[in-house]
C-alpha cells in the first residue's frame, strides 16, 4: 500500500509539470494562459508560439504519461514490500500502471505548480495508454489524425478519439483474445469520459459552429490576444 501511494504521488508531481506554461514563459516571455484559448496545453501552443514550440509541448507532455506507466510504476516494487492487489481478481502490474498512469494525467489536467490551471490531459493521456496497451490506442490515434485532418478541429478529434477508445479494448479483447485486463477496460473508459467532460466548452462550441478550427502551424503575428474560443 505504501509503495503504491508512494509512486502515485511521484507521477502526479511528473505529470503536473506544466510543459506549455514554462516554455512559453522561459523561451518566449509569454504566459499561454493570457493568449488564444487560454488553455495551458499543447494545441494552443501550437496556434499561440507556432510548431517547434508546439511540438516540443506535445512530446513532452506525452512523455510524462508514457514515463510515469514504464518506469516510475515499477519503483513500487522495491519500496515496502512491493505492490499488493485491492481485488484478487485484477492483474497487480495492471493496477499499478493504471493507477501511476491516471495519476500523471491528473496532475496534467490539475498541475499543483500552476494553480490547479491546466491542460485537458490528451497528450498525456496517450502517452499513458500507450505503456498500457499500444495497440488500442493507436487505433484511436489513427483516428484523432483523420478526424483532424478531414475538420481542422483538435477538439472534435480528442473527443472522438477518446470515445472510440475503450471499444477498441472491448473488439480486441473479445473480438480477437487480444489479452487486455479488465481493470484496464474499466480504467480507460473512466480516463476517456473525464478527457470528454474536460472538453464540454469544445462541445457546446461545435454544437453553435463557432468553435476554433487550426488553420496554421505558425507562430501568430503581431499582438497576443486572448480569444473567446477554446481548443
Amino acid at each position: 500500500m505504501i509503495s503504491i501511494i508512494t509512486v502515485v504521488i511521484l507521477c502526479y508531481l511528473i505529470g503536473a509539470i506544466p510543459s506549455s506554461i514554462w516554455y512559453g514563459k522561459m523561451f518566449r516571455g509569454v504566459d499561454i494562459r493570457e493568449h488564444g484559448s487560454g488553455n495551458a496545453g499543447a494545441t494552443n501552443t501550437f496556434r499561440i508560439l507556432g510548431w517547434k514550440a508546439g511540438t516540443i509541448v506535445l512530446l513532452f507532455d506525452f512523455g510524462k504519461g508514457l514515463f510515469c506507466t514504464l518506469v516510475v510504476s515499477q519503483l513500487a516494487y522495491s519500496i515496502a514490500g512491493g505492490p499488493v492487489s485491492f481485488y484478487e481478481g485484477w492483474d497487480v502490474n495492471s493496477m499499478l500502471l493504471i493507477f501511476c498512469g491516471v495519476a500523471a494525467v491528473i496532475g496534467h489536467m490539475f498541475p499543483v505548480y500552476a494553480n490547479f490551471n491546466g491542460g485537458k490531459g490528451a497528450a498525456t493521456a496517450c502517452g499513458m495508454l500507450y505503456g498500457i496497451e499500444p495497440l488500442s490506442i493507436s487505433i484511436s490515434l489513427a483516428v484523432f489524425l483523420i478526424v483532424m485532418f478531414a475538420s481542422r478541429y483538435v477538439s472534435l478529434a480528442s473527443i472522438t478519439a477518446s470515445f472510440i477508445y475503450p471499444f477498441n479494448q472491448l473488439i480486441l479483447r473479445y473480438g480477437f483474445d487480444w489479452h487486455i485486463d479488465g481493470s484496464i477496460i474499466i480504467f480507460s473508459s473512466a480516463l476517456a469520459l473525464t478527457i470528454i467532460i474536460k472538453h464540454k466548452g469544445n462541445i457546446k462550441r461545435l454544437m453553435s459552429g463557432t468553435e476554433n478550427r487550426v488553420s496554421s502551424f505558425k507562430p501568430s503575428s503581431g499582438k497576443l490576444n486572448k480569444e473567446q474560443s477554446t481548443a
